[in-house]
């Protein structure tokens, strides 16, 4: 390698950092965009709320399913080529979103176009190119780089509310597909070159934190399936204030508006928490991380139960931030300190649409138990067994990562 090319943690990787970050927060448009026109659609088409709740569904199944694909896109052809699919995806859906004529062309637009096409180029394959980057930095790494996922929470819903109160949803929608596609384009650009040949080792090589595979004992298809349930679950918890709150803060009377600056806030304090645990986990390890902010989301999410005044709501949708907002960097650093890093890339995207069919799914049950219960009770009380379940893989993962420290030494 000659010393014109890029090194690992070296100034361009870190350009390179802040180039994903950015696509990150434009890309994840789409993910939050539908939780908050949910309650005029919902009106529009004349549905129930587990009906509306169906295209934040459809989006999250195909931007799980497109974290797959795009992640093999990008092994063969570089991370920049699905970029620029998401690019050409997420302007085409929300375009075509903003101009259905009915809830299944709606559905359609958000799962095909936005989910699977769009917002997944903008997620994984972005994550596990950075990982390619970094060695004694890789947590902080991808925790900055998941965050652009939150800072899109922060920013999109209050800026999206604004322009749907004065012009209209569907103007909204469609103004979001063209700032995509001009300012994902150009930012592509930066993710040309190909990471450094020295960071991607022969399977089982001793290289970095995963150079030898340590599956706890486990065959690799048990310890994949287990963390793929794992992610299922806290992400079914998690799904509850983040799809819901809006149009919770409207049945309580407070207006989408507030439901709109309460997701915002929520998702800001995730920032802060992601960060925090990018330092934490490069100290206790990706597992003990994923268990600290597991069982803070739990209690977080117990909260909601007894506090339904405005400033109570605050209060605890920032503490929720807080608390969940470490859990999903989590899994990409458990990924490369248990799997060699040639297989990386492909378990991080299939952990990752673990999580996100988990939010696909909450999304989506919320609502039916909405239909059914008349309230919300009945839905953070699902939450929080899911999270519970979530907490009990991971501390058996834990139990059996103690008991192989204790035979080694």
């Amino acid at each position: 390698m000659s010393a014109a090319e890029p090194q690992v943690e070296s100034r361009y990787a870190w350009g390179r950092l802040a180039a994903a970050l950015a696509l990150m927060a434009i890309g994840g448009s789409g993910m939050y965009a539908v939780t908050v026109v949910l309650p005029r659609v919902q009106a529009e088409f004349a549905v129930g709320r587990s009906d509306a709740s169906l295209p934040y569904t459809f989006t999250m199944i195909g931007f799980g399913l497109g974290g797959i694909l795009m992640g093999r896109l990008s092994d063969r052809y570089g991370v920049m080529a699905p970029v620029l699919i998401g690019a050409l995806g997420l302007s085409a859906g929300f375009v075509a979103a903003g101009s259905a004529g009915s809830l299944w062309q709606f559905n359609l637009a958000q799962g095909l176009l936005i989910g699977l096409l769009g917002t997944s180029a903008t997620f994984a394959p972005l994550v596990a190119d950075i990982s390619l980057w970094f060695t004694r930095r890789r947590g902080i790494a991808i925790a900055i780089c998941i965050s652009g996922n939150y800072l899109a929470g922060a920013i999109w819903p209050p800026l999206m509310q604004h322009f749907i109160d004065s012009a209209g949803w569907r103007q909204t929608y469609i103004g979001i597909g063209v700032f995509c596609l001009a300012a994902i384009l150009p930012l592509a650009l930066a993710l040309r070159r190909r990471p450094p040949l020295p960071v991607l080792p022969a399977a089982g090589s001793a290289s970095g934190i995963a150079g030898a595979a340590d599956t706890l004992g486990l065959s690799p298809g048990t310890l994949q399936a287990l963390l793929c349930a794992a992610g299922v679950a806290c992400c079914v918890a998690m799904s509850m204030p983040q799809v819901h709150i809006v149009a919770y803060c409207g049945d309580l009377g407070y207006g989408p508006a507030r439901g709109a600056e309460m997701l915002s806030l929520m998702l800001g304090c995730g920032i802060v928490s992601r960060l925090a645990s990018g330092w934490i986990s490069d100290h206790i390890g990706g597992l003990r991380t994923l268990l600290l902010g597991s069982t803070l989301q739990a209690l977080a999410l117990m909260l909601f139960l007894p506090f339904k005044g405005l400033a109570s709501l605050y209060l605890v949708s920032a503490l929720f931030g807080l608390f969940q907002g470490g859990i999903v960097p989590s899994y990409a650093l458990i990924v490369r300190e248990h799997f060699t890093p040639r297989e990386a890339g492909a378990r991080v995207g299939t952990v990752l649409m673990a999580t996100l069919f988990g939010m696909a799914l909450g999304g989506w049950m919320s609502g039916a138990i909405f239909d059914l219960s008349g309230s919300y009770r009945a839905a953070f009380a699902n939450g929080i067994a899911w999270n519970l379940l979530n907490i009990g893989i991971v501390i058996a993962l834990l139990l059996r990562l103690s008991r192989r420290a204790r035979i080694r030494h």
